[in-house]
Order: structure tokens, then sequence, then C-alpha cells
């Protein structure tokens, strides 16, 4: 007699924006035995629509669509196990608090909210309700990440002293964040929560450490309108009709790209929302050019850079300790190639366009007194997040095991934030601050 069938958790997903499509395409093709998506909801239908076009072209059947203000009826209606947030981070915490109070678990895109208010709500419901929330920080399941995890807790560099993590983002990738919603703080907390919250999870993850204290500086030097000095700035508003955005290396073009059309374009009409700014248009409330200095519970310290216009893609993480140092190097485009500057990041990886730059990884150990070792990595891609995306859906939709620990909780999360939150307070007082201050964890 064969067992019976497992039955599939029942997933629905509320933004449905581009970073949906991702766990829309995994539901439907790659863990449709074990995980099932039964539901889409959106402030703008047209884009829940565009999305039951993409999984019809999957042979999926639509999904039932929901107004976001109807998410409520949408969990009890569709009988939902979990809720996939994918929405704008500052509306994160309203979707993740009414889903754990209808007993569903929560699996948020990063960062898992914007403030220490909305974070204190999120882990009030989590402990009131004992349900789950898992927060999709990709980048841990990065073939890279996992090596320098195990390497560090086998103890290969000794005592860890200290951390220097720059990261680079390219005048395409870091471009796109001036142009989109991210470019007003208050909907996104700025790079240091929404970008750099990433990279805060990943030292705490390969620390097994919490920020203590944080003390940051950084401005907007590049972007907005500060950045009109530089001499690349055009006169327009946003891409799509403007002449003056004819010859703009920054100019997204929606209308060239079929899949950002269907979202943002020809959904402008419902919400307003104009995906294709001028990333030099006013308006711009975020840092583009930002340093840390972060000291943790195990008493050591990072030093922490991100660029958001450099010539080149990629990060340098150096571990320092008594028994030697690791270094990590990442490539992800070594220029911008003039062809695809006005596309998206991944596009040329993906087939769209082509693909004129290259990437490349390189781990490296230096004991003491011998040689350096170069580490073999195996599994590491330039496409989806160094193949970080679909290892991290074996384990959130596939139920994959996770003997490492790469599922972030919702503690993992509020961790990650407040690194970011303090520098952002640091930014404006000059001071160095005390996480404890802002946000105090069991």
């Amino acid at each position: 007699m064969s067992p019976p069938a497992r039955k599939r958790v029942r997933h629905a997903l509320v933004g449905a924006g581009a970073r949906a499509e991702m766990f829309v395409r995994a539901l439907a093709v790659d863990h449709a035995d074990t995980a099932e998506l039964v539901a889409l909801a959106d402030v703008n239908q047209a884009r829940t629509a565009a999305h039951n076009r993409w999984l019809a072209a999957l042979g999926h059947p639509p999904v039932p669509t929901y107004a976001a203000a109807d998410f409520a009826t949408m969990l009890a209606r569709e009988r939902v196990d979990v809720v996939l947030v994918t929405s704008v981070d500052v509306t994160h915490d309203e979707y993740v608090v009414a889903a754990l109070r209808a007993g569903c678990d929560v699996v948020t895109e990063k960062p898992m909210t914007v403030d220490a208010p909305r974070c204190r709500r999120i882990l009030d419901a989590v402990a009131e309700t004992g349900r789950r929330v898992t927060v999709a920080f990709n980048y841990r399941y990065n073939p890279l990440h996992e090596q320098v995890r195990r390497l560090l807790a086998d103890g290969a560099v000794g005592e860890i002293g200290s951390v220097h993590f720059e990261w680079l983002l390219d005048v395409r990738h870091g471009a796109d964040y001036f142009r989109r919603w991210h470019r007003d703080k208050a909907a996104s907390g700025g790079l240091l929560v929404h970008k750099s919250g990433h990279h805060f999870d990943l030292v705490n993850w390969w620390l097994d450490a919490r920020p203590v204290e944080v003390h940051a500086a950084g401005r907007l030097f590049f972007y907005g309108e500060t950045g009109r000095r530089h001499g690349y700035a055009r006169d327009y508003d946003r891409a799509h009709g403007s002449p003056a955005a004819a010859d703009d290396p920054f100019a997204l073009r929606l209308a060239d790209h079929p899949r950002l059309r269907e979202l943002y374009l020809d959904a402008e009409a419902e919400d307003g929302y104009r995906r294709d700014r001028n990333v030099f248009a006013p308006g711009v409330t975020i840092e583009d050019d930002l340093a840390v200095l972060a000291r943790y519970s195990t008493g050591a310290t990072m030093t922490y850079h991100l660029t958001a216009y450099a010539p080149w893609e990629g990060y340098r993480v150096m571990v320092n300790g008594s028994r030697g140092r690791l270094e990590l190097e990442v490539t992800e485009s070594d220029h911008v190639s003039p062809a695809v500057a006005g596309a998206l990041k991944g596009a040329a990886l993906h087939g769209d366009e082509a693909a004129a730059e290259q990437g490349a990884a390189r781990l490296t150990l230096r004991p003491f007194w011998e040689p350096p070792v170069r580490i073999p990595v195996d599994g590491w891609t330039r496409q989806g997040h160094g193949g970080a995306d679909t290892r991290m859906n074996r384990v959130l939709l596939g139920g994959e095991p996770d003997p490492m620990g790469r599922a972030a909780t919702a503690r993992d999360g509020a961790l990650a934030l407040l690194t970011g939150l303090a520098a952002n307070r640091s930014l404006t007082t000059g001071a160095p601050v005390r996480v404890a201050d802002l946000l105090t964890l069991p």
C-alpha cells in the first residue's frame, strides 16, 4: 500500500512587483510537489493580472487575485498556510502581523521592516501567536558565503578580531535604487537598511554575534540633485516619453523590457507609480556613499563601506583572526557595458542582453607562517545572487533540510535591521549609537 500523498503547503503572495516573480515561478514550477500558490494580492490589480498571464505561459492555472485592502479576506477564503511578503518595505509589518494573527507563517523579503517600532510589532506578534517569520536573506545561501561560515566555525582563522567589508554597486544596479520607491528613505529605510541589511546579516551569521554599537558617516554624493555638478544630469522627470532621456546612460526604458512594461508602465493608470524616475531628479532622500564602524558582542569590529556609483560591481570581505586571515573577493561584473547601461542588473546574465561583462570569485585562506591557500568553491554562479535564490527556495518552499541554519528568523531580521537603524541614527547625530538604545532583544 503506497503512503498517502503529502499535503502541499498553501502559499499566498502580497506585493506583486518584479521581485515576486522569483517566488511565483518557484511555486508554480520548481516546487509544485510540495507547495502551491493559491492567491495574489497587490495595491495594483494590473500587476496581479500580469503574474496570472505569466502563470498561464508556464502551464499553471490562474489564481484568485485580491486588492491589498482585502488581505485578511484572502487569508481566510483561500485557507492560506504561508504568506510571502514582497511589498514595499515600509508595509511589511502590516502584512506580517496580520498574517501571523490569522494563523499563518510568513516568509518576508528583506529587510523585515524599516524602523524599530515596526520591528517591535513583528516580534511581539511572533511571541503572541507562536507562528514563524522567516526573512529571505538569500545571500546566506550563496555557496561562497556558506563556505565562509564553515571555515570560520571550524576555526580557520582562530578567534576573530575584525572584519573589513566593502560592497560596490555599479552605475547600472546602484542607479536603479534612485529611479524607484527606494529613493524615499521613509519607504525603504535607505540603503543601510534595504541593501546593507543583507551584508549586516551575513556578518552576524558568520560571527555568530550581535551588533552592540555602531558609528556611521555618509552622504548623497553622486545621485539626486547634489549629483548635477558631476555633469551627468539630463532635464527630465521620468524616462518614458522624454526626449532628454534618449541618450542618458542612467535612463531605464520600460517599454524595451516586456516584463517591466507589464508590471509598471501598463499599470500606471491604477496607482500612478513611476518606475523610471530620473536618478538626478529632486526627491532623493537616501544616501549613496556610506561608511560604518560596528562593534559586536564577541568584541570583534567591522569596518564597512557601501558605494552605489561604482564602475564595477562586487565585494571584498576580509576576516582577521588569531591564526590568520580569510579573504573573499567577488567580481559580479567588471564594468558596465554601454550596450546594456540602461538595462537592469542580471539582464545580461539571463540572456536578455549581450553578456559583455566578466565576473569571478576567489576565496583565500592566509594562515600565519604558511603560503596562502586557495579554497575551491563549487556551485557559485553569476546568476540568481550567486546561485542563492534557487538554493533558498529549496529550503523555504521545497522543505529541504537546513543543517547550516540558513533560514533567518525574525530575531535574525531584527539584528540585521538594527545595525542599519543604528547607522542611520549615527548619520544624523554624528555620534556612536548603542543598539540596545533602539530596541532591546531577549
